[in-house]
């Protein structure tokens, strides 16, 4: 877009302020002097400086002469002057003899065509018929306007040329020749319009070709008999017939009105020619989205440069005085050159296209932006032969006004310098950002290529966005410079905010600072599960200057600044531990307990799903402690980053398993409960009967 708009305001440089510019002469110094090996130029201030130099010369130009109506009253006089001395002059020939020139020529000329588009349609019609053209509704709508128009148009003319030989000199016989060329040359126009437009005809822009067929070939007509009648008056034959006011001021209101019907049908049109222009086959709007976006664009401003071309050429019709052919034939040829140019810039952007995808499947990501750049300086270098074509169409040339004219010197001095910055930016750029992408890019063979490091991925997009930040500021600084703005002011008042800002927002600085250093020590990666000392855990998200960015277990995202963060956790690195601590009761069999242990880490190793997970077979450490709840016995497996939780739960799911279905082998518990202990049956001391107890008695005498 800055491109553009540079190109329009060089354009209406040269176009309006040439010949003032070219005129300025030194002051001071003689005419004969010769020129210095190195002059000191005119101007000063860069870019802005050379177009402010230029802005009175411009507007000497732009204003409107005074005495335009003066003139125009003048010529216009003179116009009835010769009017009235064409009609009231005597003449060896009547005024019907004079009539009738004028119209057996013009049924003469009408005669043919007529003839000759009978002819056409009765052959058009038989060749529709044949079996090669019965399918093809575009050929056959070709042949409908090249037989029966365009070939009795371009016959119908030398024919009438040829017949007006034998007829004397007149003013009747020159209107004929006149309106036969008008004619001709409109139907010649329309026709030919009308034949590239049904070239369009598919697909879903057929109801736009159709309406353009419909309401355009009458204004096609008007504006090609009003062009040609225009162009016919200014010859000098028959200017030296009917006077030379006469028919300029004929062709200046002929050109008029064929540029303001030329500038309404082109508003009329403008949907329906912007709807062919911007459809395209499915397949290209799905593999060529650069193209469908730049037709797009192109659709919607079509029609801007040709109504300024027309506006362009209606202020000159009306100022040009004897010259108004001459800016009407380079409107034309503006015209006719937009349209070339368009078409060949889509052409080339096709070609690098294709070359580019298949210098890709070839090679790599260098050449392919590389192509990229070679096609748009291949654009810019279109549009500059484009503006110079087009200033040499309206009578100034931009080669000369940039060498020979000291405002153009500046002004192109200024413009290489800004260009030649620009592109040593992109390139630099193109090179920087496709060697980070390619090492972010991952490999398409997993096998023989390495993978790109979280480190990697953490890294090189905060390089990426300093190294977009620092060249745009390195640009517009220069770019400033080079405009002749002085950047100093800025650069010094750009210091004092940032030593403003920096003694304002020490927090922030010393964010960026503990940021820029975890990430250089390596200390988190992005996807790695870390726990700050903040109480914040989960997975690395994302990495600002300032804030790290987790998401918990819970699906929450968190933003942490840098400063806040004095110890780090990192969970996700190189291997981990699954380690287990079992709690047995003391009468439980040891030896049997290790032996379950064992089993559970065996299953874990040969599980499918599970066996990726461990680094090594599983440790039994044996009894680590015993205390007033029970023996307690550790064990541990390897395991890869993050791996170990899968590996827990699974382990505890089969021990559990394990010891439920073990009689000698139970879990302790660890704070109390009612338990239920079976009761053994205590044995009671028989009672003793009295009268079966047998009691052994001192020996006593038995009383008597």
């Amino acid at each position: 877009m800055i491109r553009l708009k540079t190109a329009i305001l060089l354009g209406a440089l040269l176009l309006l302020g040439s010949e003032q510019l070219e005129a300025a002469a030194i002051p001071g110094l003689p005419t004969t002097a010769t020129p210095l090996a190195h002059p000191e130029p005119l101007v000063q201030g860069g870019l802005l400086g050379a177009i402010s130099s230029s802005i009175d010369e411009v507007q000497t130009k732009l204003d409107l002469d005074q005495n335009l109506v003066d003139v125009w009253r003048l010529r216009v006089d003179l116009a009835a002057d010769e009017v009235d001395q064409l009609v009231n002059e005597p003449s060896v020939r009547s005024p019907w003899s004079v009539a009738g020139d004028f119209l057996l020529l013009t049924c003469v000329w009408a005669a043919v065509f007529a003839c000759l588009w009978l002819l056409g349609r009765l052959l058009a019609k038989r060749l529709c018929e044949h079996r090669l053209l019965l399918s093809r509704e575009r050929g056959q709508a070709l042949l409908g306007y090249l037989l029966p128009y365009t070939l009795p148009a371009v016959v119908s003319l030398p024919l009438t040329i040829y017949a007006s030989q034998f007829l004397p000199v007149s003013a009747g016989r020159v209107l004929a020749l006149c309106l036969a060329y008008a004619a001709s040359a409109g139907i010649f126009s329309a026709s030919l319009v009308l034949s590239l437009v049904v070239v369009f005809n598919a697909g879903h822009k057929r109801r736009a070709v159709q309406i353009i067929r419909e309401k355009s070939p009458r204004p096609l007509f008007g504006i090609g008999f009003l062009v040609a009648l225009s162009d016919a008056l200014t010859s000098p034959q028959i200017a030296y017939q009917l006077g030379s006011n006469l028919t300029s001021s004929i062709a200046v209101f002929t050109g008029l009105a064929a540029s303001m019907s030329f500038g309404l049908l082109v508003i009329r049109m403008r949907r329906p020619v912007a709807h062919v222009i911007r459809i395209l086959p499915l397949a290209q709007r799905l593999g060529q989205p650069a193209l469908r976006e730049t037709l797009r664009i192109f659709s919607g401003l079509w029609y801007w440069p040709i109504l300024l071309m027309v506006l362009v050429s209606i202020i000159n019709l009306i100022g040009a005085g004897a010259d108004n052919q001459r800016v009407l034939r380079s409107a034309l040829f503006t015209t006719v050159l937009l349209i070339a140019t368009v078409f060949l810039s889509t052409t080339l952007h096709h070609l690098f296209k294709a070359r580019s995808e298949a210098e890709l499947r070839r090679s790599g990501a260098y050449k392919e932006r590389f192509l990229n750049l070679s096609h748009a300086l291949l654009r810019i270098g279109m549009a500059i032969v484009f503006i110079d074509i087009l200033g040499r169409i309206w009578g100034v040339s931009l080669f000369e006004f940039a060498v020979s004219n000291a405002v153009g010197r500046a002004i192109s001095d200024s413009l290489s310098h800004i260009g030649l910055i620009l592109l040593v930016t992109w390139m630099v750029w193109v090179v920087l950002d496709t060697a980070i992408q390619e090492a972010l890019k991952p490999p398409t063979n997993k096998r023989s290529a390495r993978q790109p490091s979280t480190r990697v991925k953490t890294i090189l997009p905060l390089l990426r966005n300093a190294i977009k930040i620092i060249l745009v500021v390195i640009c517009a600084i220069t770019t400033m410079a080079n405009l002749g703005i002085n950047v100093a002011p800025f650069l010094a008042g750009a210091g004092v905010i940032g030593l403003a800002i920096g003694f304002g927002s020490q927090q922030l600085v010393q964010d960026v600072i503990t940021g820029l250093f975890i990430i250089i020590e390596d200390t988190l990666s992005i996807g790695d599960w870390v726990v700050l000392d903040s109480g914040h855990a989960g997975t690395v998200e994302g990495l600002t200057i300032r804030t790290l960015r987790l998401r918990d277990g819970k699906g929450f995202v968190h933003s942490v600044p840098f400063g806040q963060i004095k110890a780090v956790t990192n969970q996700s690195r190189q291997f981990a531990y699954a380690f287990f601590s079992v709690q047995l009761t003391y009468d439980t069999d040891v030896d049997k307990a290790i032996e379950l242990i064992r089993e559970a880490g065996h299953s874990i190793s040969n599980d499918p799903f599970l066996r990726y997970n461990l680094q090594g077979p599983l440790d039994v450490f044996g009894v680590d402690r015993m205390d007033l709840n029970g023996v307690v016995l550790t064990a541990q497996f390897r395991t890869v980053s993050g791996g170990q939780y899968a590996v827990s739960r699974a382990f505890n799911q089969r021990l559990k398993k394990l010891v439920d279905n073990c009689p000698w082998v139970h879990f302790a518990q660890t704070y109390p409960q009612q338990a239920l202990v079976p009761r053994h049956p205590v044995e009671a001391p028989p009672e003793i009967e009295p009268e079966h107890a047998a009691v052994l008695m001192p020996d006593q005498p038995r009383s008597q």
